[in-house]
């Protein structure tokens, strides 16, 4: 019947319907291609909002450091403690399990990554559903060949390892791995020298000369940072750090600034006792502030000392380590 009208209709008409139709099939295509990206958008939040509610529920109080408290009703943690804990609001982290179209930085999804208490592989997930770029070396290890590997190796029992301007260790030898702590059950994402002396116990008490040691790296910080201001992984670093830790928010708001420098050293080793070393750093790359940190010993007792570490390593299965 459709054909039998059209065919009664003059020529003009007929290629205006024809336009039309094309119009409105185009704007049909046009929507349909439209909907289907805030449809995966919203599939993509629906996603992140159930595993972050997934992981939330298996965390246990006791695990983060929390009361379980006698009437507690929520399996696991409620949403105003991973609030907390995370620094964000309550609010902003109720919007995020509730699938709202809302804006997640790096900086956020690390602090519930750690929150959280998410191994690598839910890391990235999560990373993945927020649809971002992990900015931490644990994503990516750039800078390490196999020639520095051979070298942090030969170094030992010499301790070495090999840090960005950021302080993230990005590899390391035997005897490093256990100078200041158990280096290799350090998660990856937390294998950093500025936020474990300002957070770690262990690699904290292991350092002689504590309060000038996390000022000093406070102002080497301050100073590399100029050249990385808008970078997400610096910025989700100094956020950490000043909701961590006390000591850093004051010795951050000083605007210190220093340039690196070698200098003697002193730790007390759970294993060997006192260590006196000779701090160098032996520059790889400079355009991207990657170095070969290395202690020598300042004295026959440290020699004799750091072989002991070194065998302590080898006993306790430590091995090289690099991204």
């Amino acid at each position: 019947m459709t054909t039998m009208v059209r065919q009664t209709l003059p020529a003009a008409t007929t290629a205006t319907t024809a336009t039309t139709a094309t119009k409105a099939a185009t704007a049909t295509a046009g929507t349909t291609a439209e909907a289907a990206a805030p449809g995966g958008s919203e599939i993509r939040r629906h996603e992140l909002a159930a595993f972050l509610r997934s992981r939330r529920e298996r965390i246990t109080p006791e695990q983060v450091g929390l009361p379980r408290g006698a009437r507690r009703r929520t399996p696991g943690l409620r949403r105003e403690e991973v609030a907390h804990l995370s620094a964000v609001g309550v609010t902003w982290y109720t919007w995020l399990e509730q699938s709202r179209d809302i804006h997640v930085s790096v900086q956020v999804l690390d602090a519930l990554a750690r929150t959280l208490l998410l191994d690598p592989s839910e890391r990235a997930h999560l990373f993945q559903l927020a649809g971002a770029t992990d900015p931490t070396p644990a994503s990516s290890c750039t800078g390490v060949t196999d020639a520095v590997r051979e070298l942090l190796d030969q170094l030992d029992p010499l301790p070495a390892c090999v840090q960005n301007s950021r302080y993230d260790i990005l590899a390391y030898n035997r005897t490093y791995a256990h100078l200041l702590c158990d280096l290799d059950a350090i998660p990856p994402e937390d294998r950093n020298c500025i936020v474990l002396i300002h957070t770690h116990p262990q690699w904290r008490e292991s350092v002689v000369h504590l309060d000038e040691s996390m000022r000093l790296m406070a102002a080497k910080l301050r100073a590399s940072m100029a050249g990385h201001l808008t970078e997400p992984a610096w910025k989700m670093l100094v956020k950490r750090l000043q909701t961590e830790s006390p000591e850093f928010r004051e010795n951050w708001e000083r605007y210190e600034v220093v340039v690196g420098r070698s200098k003697v050293k002193e730790f007390r080793n759970p294993h060997v006792g006192l260590l006196t070393l000779t701090h160098t750093d032996l520059w790889l790359s400079p355009e991207h502030g990657a170095r070969m940190v290395t202690y020598a010993p300042q004295d026959a007792q440290t020699r004799e000392r750091l072989e002991k570490l070194y065998a302590h390593a080898l006993s306790a299965g430590a091995g090289p380590h690099a991204g």
